[in-house]
């Protein structure tokens, strides 16, 4: 079975289709990626805590990690042109095995900030040369399910390497050492490929002003979100820890926030793909302010209670990333996609890197759950602003927008800087 390739080139038409296994090596190998990278978010909030670090030291980790990303968003389009992609791929790969062997080396909080910001950096720049090398290597037709499938792959492995924390010794470089493992396994898929390599970016360029005026509630959903899920997702361990919950606890808890991403996506694009997607996004932020509620109400209750609640606060969560990345797109044209996805990009990553810094300031304060709190305002005030938006400007006209396309906002947006401007036409038209 093969998946048929885009025109780049008219001397390329009669090129051989792209064989499914070519694509699928690049979906398992971020797959392989995702079961360490998500043990190594739960090992290390649990590692600080039964060292007796104060969780400040975790909160900082998150930051630096979100520091790193940022950097990532900004300095993967050079690597990239310097390398290309496969070459790019093991780079950032090995990047991310040395940022594990730094955290394996022994607890050494300043030591693990710089490690886990060179992570942020890596993870950050892998996503963007693995949707653009999938972008290029797959038409139009089918694009969609086969990203679908590579974010629905990469969350998958995020799950299982948070369970795999309650089967290590969390006293131990364990933890560390699977995930160099897992590392280096998904190098061998990327470095045996036969998947055409796309040509050379071009760098993509930030324009949030312009981006504002394209879709104002995209790129606040971006903001909004780039926040929320670093909040949810990254300080949920660390507090969960500080609560006094077991190792055990933790991993059940990680590995089950997931789901929600997995259950609530799908029906909400569905019925986003019907209607005015804001009024969703309205739904959606709704949803994840009243489960931040639900789960300050019951913080430090029965783990049964909050495993529920956090499934359906990230997976709310998280489909305002999906959401507010196909209304901005829904109101863009064709030459405003490199600008509007290179600007939501930064806007997401930006906001990764302010809120985690607020969070862990906040926390030195007033404790762990100060993450709740933040999480909360974030749903509230997006959910006013889009509200807002509702009453006073119109919605896309049926049979004008585009089809809803599954996300998680562990991953940064598919930008578009895989291609110079004229085979991003070719891209399109294909």
């Amino acid at each position: 079975m093969s998946i048929p390739r885009k025109n780049r080139s008219e001397a390329e038409q009669g090129a051989e289709p792209t064989p499914l296994i070519a694509i699928a090596s690049v979906i398992v190998s971020m797959a392989l990626i995702a079961v360490g990278n998500g043990l190594m978010f739960a090992y290390i909030p649990v590692r600080l805590g039964a060292e007796g670090f104060d969780p400040t030291w975790a909160g900082l980790i998150i930051t630096g990690l979100s520091a790193g990303g940022l950097a990532g968003c900004i300095l993967t389009g050079p690597l990239v042109r310097r390398v290309g992609h496969a070459r790019a791929f093991m780079v950032l790969s090995a990047l991310i095995a040395l940022a594990n062997a730094a955290v394996g080396a022994g607890v050494h909080p300043l030591l693990w900030i710089a490690a886990r910001a060179l992570y942020g950096f890596a993870i950050c720049g892998l996503f963007i040369v693995a949707q653009s090398w999938l972008n290029d290597a797959v038409a139009n037709v089918i694009r969609g399910r086969v990203m679908a499938f590579f974010y629905v792959a990469y969350v998958a492995g995020l799950g299982v390497g948070y369970a795999t924390l309650a089967l290590v010794d969390i006293r131990t470089a364990d933890a560390p050492l699977i995930g160099i493992v897992f590392t280096a396994l998904s190098i061998l898929p990327v470095g045996m490929t036969r998947l055409a390599q796309p040509p050379a970016p071009q760098a993509a360029s930030v324009a949030l002003r312009r981006a504002w005026r394209i879709s104002p509630v995209g790129v606040a959903g971006m903001l909004a979100v780039g926040g929320l899920s670093m909040s949810i997702a990254g300080f949920a361990p660390i507090h969960a820890t500080a609560k006094g919950y077991s190792q055990a606890d933790v991993a059940l808890l990680l590995s089950a926030m997931p789901v929600g991403t997995l259950i609530l996506q799908i029906p909400l694009g569905w019925i986003s793909d019907r209607t005015d997607r804001r009024y969703v996004l309205i739904a959606a932020s709704a949803l994840a302010m009243v489960a931040g509620l639900f789960a300050l109400g019951f913080d430090g209750g029965a783990l049964a209670a909050l495993v529920v609640i956090y499934i359906v606060w990230d997976g709310a969560s998280e489909s305002i990333y999906s959401l507010s990345s196909a209304h901005a797109s829904d109101r863009a044209g064709k030459e405003d996609m490199v600008a509007l996805s290179s600007s939501l990009l930064f806007a997401w990553s930006l906001s990764g890197f302010v809120v985690p810094g607020i969070v862990t300031a906040l926390s030195a304060v007033f404790g762990t759950q100060a993450f709740i709190y933040v999480a909360i305002l974030i749903a509230a005030a997006f959910c006013m602003f889009v509200l807002m938006r509702v009453f006073t400007t119109q919605a896309v006209p049926a049979g004008e927008t585009g089809s809803f396309a599954p996300m998680t906002a562990q991953a940064p947006l598919p930008v578009e800087l895989a291609f110079a401007p004229d085979e991003q036409d070719r891209h399109r038209g294909s």
